[in-house]
């Protein structure tokens, strides 16, 4: 379909807006930004190959033996992170929050044991840096009010800590990362715990067998089934469950930035992350009319009524050609698998059917587009029949 907006999203403007971000995009461009900031590279020799690996079974976490490696993070931190996963395991907590603890630690002490200058005592215990952060300790810099000294200088006592309050949030599976970490660990930053849930995906796939795939069902662990408005763990849900038709860049459409996902009309239509509106609008054609409460056809160009999400991690996802006016409104805030919309034809369109695209690095041009399929089967979100 159209391309609404062309040029890169500007990181002043979104550092402004709050932190670390995403960046997706369908049949047009976006504006504005949320979370802004890059993750870092993977290239571990192990992690990010195993990351990419499929899903299941998921596997206990072995926090003695060899461990993939990340660029980002030396060996000990990588075992303080296997640690964290192995906790919630044992005690029964689903994969989803073995990732927001990880992010969660990543951001409060980058995954290291920490001791404090002003605390004398943590100094004598084994640790893997100095911090001096009013009085925290530990992997997730926790205060006296969670535990003695030694207590919180132990790593598998402060994930169980966190793990403890973690689960009395209200909904916290499908809640984005931040609000949920914000929750258990009362922060300065909020909005920085954002840019590690990729990586922190990551890590937990590579460590516990492709479990940031699954998606917690009736007490069970199953893989690649976020798609009806269930949460992988990773964050990720399929916008809608259809077939995709026409996909990305084919040889008949090399122009196609995204796929197109076959649906009937009025079918609702989820927000693929936790994110915040950029746009809610109607698209103007090629002849500037914004008529999206009528049927489009091929070749009249435009969106039609069209919605942009920015996700953590730098990543932005496109819903084009909706029936009626989107259900969220610029700047609003919405979790994974909200309904945002419904499957219409407004638009550069032959008939009822969902345009979705993803672009990467805050680049909302061609240049940014990546293929939807691979990227939300990774994540654990599939897109049915899109190879």
């Amino acid at each position: 379909m159209t391309a609404a907006g062309r040029r890169p999203v500007r990181v002043g403007v979104i550092a402004a807006m709050l932190t670390g971000v995403l960046l997706l995009l369908c049949c047009t461009g976006g504006t504005a930004a949320f979370f802004l900031t890059g993750l870092g590279g993977g290239d571990g020799e192990d992690g990010d190959s195993l990351a990419g690996f499929g899903c299941g079974p998921i596997r206990p976490v072995d926090i003695v033996g060899e461990l993939p490696r990340f660029t980002e993070y030396g060996d000990a931190q990588v075992r303080n992170a296997a640690i964290i996963i192995k906790v919630g395991q044992d005690l029964g907590v689903p994969s989803r929050g073995w990732v927001i603890a990880l992010a969660t630690a990543m951001q409060e002490s980058a995954l290291r044991n920490l001791a404090n200058s002003d605390v004398p005592e943590s100094l004598a215990l084994p640790h893997e840096g100095v911090g001096a952060d009013h009085d925290s300790l530990g992997l997730f810099q926790q205060r006296p009010g969670w535990g003695s000294v030694a207590e919180r200088m132990t790593p598998s006592y402060t994930a169980r800590k966190f793990y403890e309050k973690l689960v009395k949030v209200r909904s916290w599976q499908r809640r984005p990362l931040t609000v949920v970490a914000q929750q258990v660990q009362i922060s300065a930053y909020p909005d920085a715990y954002a840019k590690h849930e990729e990586l922190a995906s990551k890590i937990v796939d590579a460590l516990a067998g492709g479990a940031a795939r699954t998606v917690e069902i009736n007490g069970k662990a199953v893989c690649d089934a976020a798609e009806r408005g269930e949460i992988a763990a990773s964050g990720w849900t399929a916008p809608i469950a259809g077939d995709v038709g026409s996909g990305f860049r084919t040889a008949s459409r090399p122009s196609h930035n995204g796929v197109d996902i076959g649906a009937a009309k009025g079918t609702e239509i989820r927000a693929a992350a936790a994110g915040r509106v950029l746009v809610a609008r109607c698209d103007p054609d090629n002849r500037g009319r914004r008529d999206c409460d009528v049927d489009g056809y091929p070749d009249k160009g435009g969106c039609g009524w069209y919605v942009d999400l920015l996700h953590a991690g730098g990543y932005i996802t496109r819903y084009c050609h909706m029936v009626v006016q989107p259900r969220v409104k610029l700047h609003q805030i919405v979790p994974a698998g909200e309904v945002i919309g419904q499957v219409g034809s407004s638009g550069n369109s032959s008939g009822p059917h969902l345009h979705f695209e993803v672009h990467l690095r805050n680049d909302r041009s061609s240049r940014g587009a990546v293929d939807p399929v691979p990227f939300m089967r990774a994540r654990g979100a599939p897109l049915r029949a899109a190879e």
